[in-house]
């Protein structure tokens, strides 16, 4: 046991040195990737801490929540992020894949909220939806006339709902390695998937009541060895393949571009760069409420979600600037309710759970999930 202590101590000792030599070589900034979300709220942190430190502005990267985390679990060194942002809250999975790669501490931070909008041109009428309405237009697979399942038979807004304009439905979205997509998925197509009593029922179907469902539903009963949740989600989160929705990459700002040189698309993506785009772009009213500020501080409007980002513990002591940064980042005039983060867009956490992110990050405590 001695000899086993003394060994795993001796090899802590010559990672630290190793990861220290190689900083003072290779980088010394502070390394961010993740989430097109967070990104703009990263950046303005990043900038902010460049000019009033005498460390190096953070080099921030948008790849995505998935592409961020799957980055920054890749390993321990200068060669891996020492940050990763992330529009939803980190996976089992990933968390798993971290550990597994020697990334043991991680300290995660939630920074606030964001609203997730359907948007289109100020050109064209604003849109006035239902999450119904959403997963009808969106979805590969939707209950027919019998109920069963087939597939999305719909071409325009019109024929999803008689009182929507007949123009051609084309969204522009993220890819599935986005949090905003799983966020989307999450919120609004599994709450309009929910409008429909039995796919409502499959969803808390367990055990011997998940079958008949599924038959009558028209799903091969031999297609899913799962929990009717997870049937549920399947068809809930499942994107029509057929052209109307189209994969947009991680760069929110082109998609504005795009919804201002097409008029009669619509667009997915947070709340921040429709704050900052208001000129050019409208959010669509969803369930009777529209994407605003208050709307989304107050819980009324139904498509948002929290923020993070995490940290590598094993990075802290070692890269310039990171207990700079996150000490910037956590701080009243940054994340607080009239701070420079809620003018980009950011929807502010209560205080007390700002309290309790900062308290993490002053102690460095690492996230456990089990």
């Amino acid at each position: 046991m001695l000899k086993k202590t003394i060994s795993i101590v001796a090899a802590t000792i010559i990672g630290g040195s190793i990861l220290s030599t190689s900083v003072a070589s290779a980088r010394d900034y502070v390394s961010i990737v993740g989430s097109s979300t967070v990104y703009p709220f990263s950046t303005t942190v990043a900038e902010q801490f460049g000019k009033s430190s005498k460390f190096s502005t953070p080099k921030v990267e948008s790849t995505g929540s998935g592409g961020g985390l799957k980055l920054f679990c890749a390993g321990i060194g200068v060669s891996h992020p020492d940050i990763t942002n992330a529009s939803r809250r980190i996976k089992k999975s990933e968390y798993d894949r971290c550990q597994s790669n020697g990334v043991k501490d991680i300290i995660e931070v939630k920074v606030g909220y964001d609203g997730i909008v359907l948007a289109n041109s100020k050109k064209s009428t604003q849109m006035k939806l239902t999450r119904r309405d959403i997963f009808l237009a969106l979805a590969k697979m939707v209950p027919g006339a019998d109920g069963k399942l087939i597939d999305t038979p719909y071409k325009t807004w019109k024929e999803v709902n008689p009182s929507l304009p007949d123009i051609k439905i084309e969204v522009l979205g993220p890819p599935p390695t986005s949090g905003t997509r799983d966020a989307f998925a999450e919120l609004a197509m599994e709450g309009g998937a929910k409008t429909f009593a039995d796919m409502a029922a499959l969803r808390k179907a367990k055990g011997d009541a998940v079958k008949p469902l599924m038959v009558k539903l028209g799903i091969p009963e031999n297609a899913f060895n799962k929990k009717g949740k997870k049937v549920f989600q399947y068809v809930a989160h499942s994107i029509r393949e057929d052209g109307a929705y189209i994969e947009a990459g991680e760069n929110d700002n082109l998609i504005v571009q795009k919804l201002d040189a097409n008029p009669a698309a619509l667009g997915i993506f947070g709340f921040s760069f429709l704050d900052q785009n208001e000129d050019k772009v409208q959010g669509s009213e969803i369930d009777g409420h529209l994407p605003t500020f208050e709307g989304i501080s107050d819980g009324s409007y139904p498509v948002s979600r929290p923020l993070f980002f995490y940290v590598k513990k094993a990075h802290v002591a070692v890269i310039p600037g990171i207990t700079g940064y996150l000490a910037e980042f956590t701080s009243d005039k940054a994340w607080g309710e009239e701070g420079y983060l809620a003018d980009k867009g950011m929807i502010p956490m209560p205080e007390e759970e700002r309290k309790k992110f900062a308290a993490n990050v002053k102690n460095l405590t690492p996230l456990v999930l089990q």
